[in-house]
């Protein structure tokens, strides 16, 4: 059995065996898996309207997944995702609503202030690790709390005193007309293509270019790095920078295309740790976040039609994505199975 079949095969093992344990637990619980099931593929796939609103989900667990797996890539570990995020979802909503620009100025910029956003949140992270060797899970874990607090603050002053920034004029919107048509007047808007859009930038980047040869040697060894003559302390902060722009731009997902404002937050938002999950599911590999934050996204947003059409309690959702994200993490076993299945298929013959 080759690697790669093997690679292909634990996550959909992993999932194969999240769904089985959690049909069990809903079965303990008094609960039918079977209709359980059922409610959750008719929240995915039930009509256009919910088919929309799935695409709609998956949206930001894509920018929040690349955001953590980039970082982890280059040998970082950035729990700073929901506070980059929350800051770039601040800034395109601030962009948006601030200025009356002409469509194609309008959405970029707002993109861009977006990402810059995030990116110089992350900043703040990767240079404390670059120059004093303060770990960088510390310093992004605090910096999630002054982002939330920072953005509360922020949303007060620009509207004035109100609980939510004005809307976005109609040039910043990444809805559409055509996508309203298609699916029932669901929030689906055109993020999900700059999500594919920006798999392929961080496929290429690592892939086909010096520099993400150099941010990868970096991570993986930083003495051998250095004395290949590699600037580490440089590659270092610009891991978490370019981690923090995909950050951000899952944050104006959010504030140009679901909501269009930004309200304030009473909590965090969650998908900055989903991403963690995403990129865990996904092996840190582009296209691997992408359909890890499919998978996510579908079972977040199915999930919301399980307690009303099957009586089930929505926390078994989160008990399922978490046994699929505990199999997964557990991969190595099932990796080990898989080749001692092989070998001794090998020795059959």
């Amino acid at each position: 059995m080759s690697k790669r079949v093997v690679n292909i095969l634990v996550p959909l093992i992993s999932i194969v065996l999240g769904l089985i344990i959690g049909a069990i637990v809903m079965a303990v619980s008094g609960f039918n898996p079977m209709d359980g099931y059922i409610a959750l593929w008719n929240g995915i796939f039930m009509d256009t309207y919910t088919m929309g609103e799935t695409v709609r989900q998956i949206t930001p667990y894509v920018f929040a997944g690349l955001a953590v797996a980039f970082a982890f890539r280059t040998g970082l570990f950035n729990i700073g995702v929901e506070g980059q995020l929350i800051m770039g979802w601040l800034a395109a909503a601030y962009v948006g609503q601030a200025f009356e620009l002409p469509t194609f100025i309008h959405i970029p910029l707002a993109l861009l202030a977006a990402a810059a956003a995030g990116a110089l949140w992350a900043f703040i992270p990767g240079l404390l690790k670059a120059r004093l060797q303060v770990h960088e899970v510390i310093v992004t874990i605090m910096m999630n709390y002054i982002a939330l607090h920072v953005a509360n603050a922020l949303i007060e002053v620009i509207s004035g005193g109100a609980e939510r920034t004005p809307k976005i004029h109609e040039s910043a919107s990444l809805r559409s007309e055509f996508f309203e048509s298609i699916t029932d007047y669901s929030r689906m808007h055109w993020g999900f293509l700059i999500a594919l859009l920006v798999v392929i930038l961080m496929w290429f980047i690592l892939e086909k270019t010096t520099r993400g040869y150099e941010l990868k040697a970096v991570g993986f060894n930083q003495h051998a790095s250095q004395y290949a003559g590699m600037n580490v302390k440089k590659n270092i902060v610009l891991s978490m920078i370019i981690s923090g722009a995909f950050a951000g731009l899952g944050g104006a997902m959010e504030a140009l295309g679901t909501f269009e404002n930004m309200s304030k937050l009473h909590g965090f938002t969650g998908i900055g740790f989903d991403g963690i999950a995403v990129a865990l599911l996904g092996a840190n590999q582009p296209f691997g976040v992408l359909l890890g934050a499919i998978l996510f996204g579908s079972l977040k947003n199915g999930g919301l039609n399980m307690p009303s059409e099957a009586g089930v309690p929505v926390e078994v959702v989160s008990i399922v994505i978490a046994l699929v994200i505990f199999f997964v993490a557990s991969g190595y076993i099932i990796r080990v199975a898989l080749e001692r299945f092989s070998k001794k298929k090998k020795e059959v013959k």
